[in-house]
């Protein structure tokens, strides 16, 4: 069973899309500077602890459009 669930971290973020790359990107950023933002994840991988901080509310994200516009 997948924890968090899918539907959970969805209201976090507006798509599935969305989902998956500031995921893996967390994960990649994770991987190297070996920092995860989550005390005790349940999870023992990169890609699960950084779904876990989506679901914490430790990970935000802009869209490009809006970036462009700063």
């Amino acid at each position: 069973m997948l924890y968090p669930s899918i539907d959970r971290l969805l209201t976090k973020l507006d798509s599935k899309y969305t989902l998956v790359t500031v995921a893996s990107k967390r994960a990649r950023e994770m991987q190297v500077n070996k920092d995860a933002r989550v005390e005790k994840p349940v999870s023992d991988k990169f890609v699960g602890k950084a779904l876990e901080e989506i679901n914490a509310g430790l990970l935000s994200y802009r869209k490009l459009e809006e970036i462009k516009e700063d």
